[in-house]
């Protein structure tokens, strides 16, 4: 069966983050409903619908800004008494917007996440989880990474109270009381929880999470140890999941998973009788999709899916047709409708281009007083940098409330942008002396009118560290700007992982001084990404970590006054030398530096080194081949006597072409790796090898692993 859903905008609040907008249940079935949403401006709206408008119901005085919007009330009961967490504080509105509660926690930082189930309430803070009951504290736990979501499986159905949180180091954590009953890991950062139909499926033990690279999955949480029902990869490479819920938006009886991503995507995925969820419809919105539920919000009788976006657009996805069949007396009726809508809509549209004449008016004669002041208007943006493990490059989304004019890039380091094909902005580059000012990339991106959203592929070398800087232009008046930086750090195409093959060759390299653990794990956050700002509890920590370009691995343990830290690749360990011990010498700590290197990593290395290498001078040869063979193609008028393989090239030619273009600089990457493990590995003989570089890349030019690993073990 085809879903077709047809777009309604109902109406547009301030800016608002994710899980900030519910639908209000039904007084029967298929009635209309009420939408509540909390902005960025601490303002609640309620509305409903009325002959095509957004009627409010209730709208609260701007305050905080709202991180969250929960619906509770007593169990089993309908949940439409409305909870918002804003700042510290959690107040609580009935439907008609009356406020009854006002309850400022104990938390030194602003709630990032809520659940609410009876009189039961759990938040979280960044690092920090608290559960109460009526307003007292019952529990609370200190997590070792960032908090992303946070919910409990449903207390009516499963025995025991069972928090789950979702950490930023791909782990779900499930806790009973103040401590951790174990811990899953999952196949990225855990962005978003939702339990499966709303109720936590058949045993209420079943869990949905969403990730921030857009895989999406269901666990069942049981008391003993969790069970994988499912995982859905992102092979489209959409973007990551903000929302999810479930809803019968097929109308078959089984209720359908709705998921809202932060690139714009709506999908609807059907469970019938498949292991696997199918995907049934999507649709690609302009701004990511803060919040998503299924209901009935236009018209009693038709079904659909309500989203907020980052802007605050409120939008449903209806069943009802755009075209009604009709009969003789209702056609006048339709079309008296749209006349006095339409011609509504004029008067708005010419009441506001009168005020808005009247403003700049306005601006232009303050502006030539004496006593003018100049404010830049400000305006909010929502910035995302994330490493993409399957191509090892680092995204960059910048989503703006309003149009975005330009978006100057500037990099102080060495880095390559690659091609997006989502992307419709025009990029042009300046030259740069990067001897003189350090400037190694100037790039300017042109958006097109109404972009909103614009997504950036960078890759770095790691070794060389530093700052990318973003100058974003929105299109209003006056002229302003905004600045992102993002640190690209040394080991930077290194992803957290949760286990590592301790049976590969390591090199180990140990650090041993007069430092504290925090000083320590300082120096690990400025080398590493994905580890945690705040120094993890206990007086030992190990991260582990995979190189995402060439799946090497590293293990960091360290203490207070010593850290060990082993790699399969020379490389890895002579760039922590180097950095670790220039942070020291910045803060005048005397460093003990020993180091043990293994041999046989290098072959190691080389083998992991060598498929990749060996595809991308193929495929090199083969871009080459190309433009030849097409003119041999024209001169000759067809194929026939050219060999399989030349044929099975011109066949390919447009993809091959594509997949060379996206992946710009690849082989000197490569290449570069490989003189950077042959220098590395000398240097810590206390030999210079530089003066023989020339001879490895004619090797490399005319490769052949078997001549490579000579070279490496005769120099």
């Amino acid at each position: 069966m085809d879903l077709v859903l047809n777009r309604a905008d109902y109406s547009q609040v301030g800016v608002t983050s994710q899980k900030t907008m519910k639908l209000l249940p039904a007084s029967k079935h298929r009635a209309a409903q009420k939408v509540v949403i909390g902005d960025h401006d601490g303002v609640v709206l309620c509305f409903g619908m009325k002959k095509g408008e957004a009627v409010a119901v209730f709208k609260t005085l701007p305050g905080q800004k709202i991180a969250r919007l929960e619906l509770g009330g007593v169990l089993n009961t309908p949940q439409e008494k409305i909870f918002i967490a804003a700042g510290s504080e959690i107040r609580g509105f009935t439907k008609r917007g009356k406020q009854f509660l006002s309850f400022e926690t104990n938390l030194t930082e602003s709630i990032k996440a809520m659940h609410i189930s009876g009189s039961d309430l759990f938040l979280s803070a960044s690092y920090i989880y608290n559960h109460y009951c009526d307003c007292k504290d019952q529990h609370y736990y200190l997590s070792a990474d960032k908090i992303n979501d946070v919910i409990c499986l449903p207390v009516e159905r499963v025995p025991q109270i069972t928090p789950i949180l979702a950490c930023q180091d791909r782990v779900l954590r499930v806790l009973q009381g103040s401590d951790v009953m174990y811990e899953i890991e999952v196949p990225g950062p855990p962005a978003v929880l939702a339990l499966h139909n709303g109720n936590g499926g058949n045993s209420g033990e079943d869990l949905l999470f969403g990730t921030a690279d857009g895989k999406l999955g269901l666990i069942q949480i049981t008391t003993s140890k969790p069970v994988h029902k499912w995982e859905v990869g992102n092979e489209r490479k959409r973007g990551g999941i903000l929302c999810i819920d479930s809803f019968d938006i097929m109308g078959d009886g089984v209720k359908d998973l709705l998921v809202g991503r932060d690139d714009g995507m709506v999908e609807v995925y059907s469970l019938d009788n498949t292991e696997e969820p199918v995907l049934r419809f999507d649709l690609a919105l302009s701004e990511s999709v803060t919040s998503i539920q299924g209901g009935c919000v236009g018209k009693d009788g038709y079904d659909e899916i309500v989203v907020s976006t980052y802007s605050g657009w409120v939008t449903g996805l209806t069943t009802e047709p755009v075209h009604k069949e009709s009969g003789p007396g209702e056609e006048l009726k339709i079309n008296q409708e749209m006349q006095s809508k339409i011609s509504s809509l004029r008067n708005e549209l010419e009441h506001l281009q009168y005020k808005v004449l009247q403003e700049r008016e306005n601006y232009q004669q303050s502006s030539q007083s004496s006593k003018a002041k100049s404010a830049a208007p400000p305006f909010s943006i929502n910035d995302k940098f994330t490493l993409n493990k399957d191509d090892a490059s680092y995204s960059l989304i910048l989503e703006v409330q309003t149009a975005i004019d330009n978006v100057l890039i500037q990099s102080d380091v060495p880095i390559d942008l690659l091609d997006v094909d989502k992307n419709s902005a025009v990029v042009s580059f300046s030259s740069c002396d990067s001897e003189s000012n350090d400037n190694f990339l100037l790039a300017t991106y042109r958006c097109q009118a109404n972009t909103t959203r614009l997504e950036l592929k960078i890759r770095s070398i790691e070794g060389q560290y530093g700052t990318l800087q973003a100058y974003v232009t929105p299109r209003i008046q006056p002229k302003t700007c905004q600045v992102r930086q993002y640190h690209i750090k040394p080991l930077s195409l290194h992803q957290r992982t949760h286990c590592i093959d301790h049976s590969r060759p390591m090199n180990t390299l140990t650090l041993t001084g007069q430092f504290s653990f925090a000083e320590v794990h300082s120096w690990v956050v400025f080398c590493l990404p994905e580890v945690p700002e705040k120094p993890p509890a206990g007086e030992c920590v190990t991260f582990h970590f995979q190189n995402t370009f060439l799946d090497t691995q590293l293990e960091s343990v360290y203490r207070k006054g010593e850290g060990v830290f082993k790699s399969d690749n020379i490389s890895t360990i002579s760039i922590l030398k180097d950095v670790l011990s220039k942070e020291a010498t910045k803060r005048k700590i005397n460093l003990n530096i020993s180091y043990e290197i293994n041999e046989v990593s290098v072959r190691h290395t080389l083998m992991l080194i060598h498929p990749k290498l060996e595809y991308q001078l193929l495929l090199a040869k083969k871009v080459q081949l190309i433009d030849a063979l097409k003119e041999l193609q024209v001169h000759e008028g067809n194929t026939n006597f050219l060999i399989p393989e030349y044929r099975c090239i011109l066949e390919e030619a447009d993809h091959l072409q594509e997949e060379y273009k996206k992946q710009p600089a690849h082989l000197e990457r490569l290449y570069g790796m490989i003189t950077d493990l042959f220098i590395d590995k000398f240097k810590f003989k206390g030999t210079n090898v530089k003066t023989k570089v020339p001879l490895l890349l004619q090797i490399l030019d005319s490769y052949d692993q078997n001549a490579l690993i000579a070279f490496f073990d005769a120099a």
